[in-house]
């Protein structure tokens, strides 16, 4: 199922973090990424799933 939500994150990282953790913190804060830019939002996508 991770790598599911892997290859879900390099497409939207916000949708993968959403579907891992629900709406929260971590979800907010990767939409912030991801508008800053597509790498930061895509790492920190990849670095939740791989968290818990």
């Amino acid at each position: 199922m991770d790598l599911v939500r892997v290859l879900i994150a390099v497409l939207l990282p916000p949708l993968a973090v959403f579907l891992q953790v629900g709406i929260g913190k971590h979800f907010w804060l990767n939409i912030v990424l991801t508008l800053l830019g597509y790498v930061p939002g895509l790492v920190h996508a990849v670095w939740i799933i791989a968290k818990k």
